[in-house]
């Protein structure tokens, strides 16, 4: 169907989203043995909080060529100094608000490094997204100027190996790719 739209001139590159690595890698697989272009992108969920994709997912994407659009780059909010709004009132629903409390140490040393940095935990969470090897630019949502000018800022923030380690201590990963992240 893509490559008919292509075709049609009504696309010009197809992506994914939400895709397993096996889909991934089923469908470029077929669109090569037809002698079409394979899937380019795809859009997963993606940040400090959730790095299950690291499994699979980008294993797969880099082995194809495809870059990776993170949604939800800042965990709803969790990784945009969730702490420091609790504290001052806002994000007061209540189904965040137990987010916040059961990730609390984690936040509490996630925001700590950021104070030491001199940068938000937004703009910390944005670079380190973008220091990943598949990540071609998380899809952002900014509310204000603020938020916009903290997220430009993010792409030209550089994080030492040291900083990267210490994000790693906070938010572990799954452990690497499949299946050496959990049978070896």
């Amino acid at each position: 169907a893509y490559d008919s739209l292509i075709k049609q001139g009504k696309g010009i590159y197809a992506g994914s989203s939400n895709f397993a690595g096996w889909d991934l890698a089923t469908a470029n697989q077929e669109a090569a043995r037809r002698g079409m272009t394979g899937l380019v992108s795809e859009q997963s969920v993606y940040n400090l909080d959730n790095r299950m994709v690291e499994l699979e997912v980008l294993p797969a994407a880099e082995h194809y060529g495809m870059g990776i659009i993170p949604w939800s780059p800042l965990a709803g909010g969790l990784l945009g100094g969730a702490l420091e709004k609790a504290a001052n009132g806002r994000r007061a629903n209540e189904d965040f608000r137990k987010r916040v409390e059961s990730k609390r140490s984690q936040l509490e040393a996630f925001e700590s490094l950021c104070r030491d940095l001199g940068e938000t935990p937004a703009a910390v969470a944005l670079a380190w997204l973008l220091h990943q090897p598949a990540v071609t630019a998380p899809i952002i949502g900014p509310r204000n100027i603020e938020q916009l000018e903290s997220a430009a800022h993010a792409a030209s923030l550089e994080l030492s190996e040291e900083i990267l380690k210490s994000l790693d201590e906070i938010f572990p990963g799954p452990g690497g790719q499949a299946p050496q992240a959990y049978a070896w």
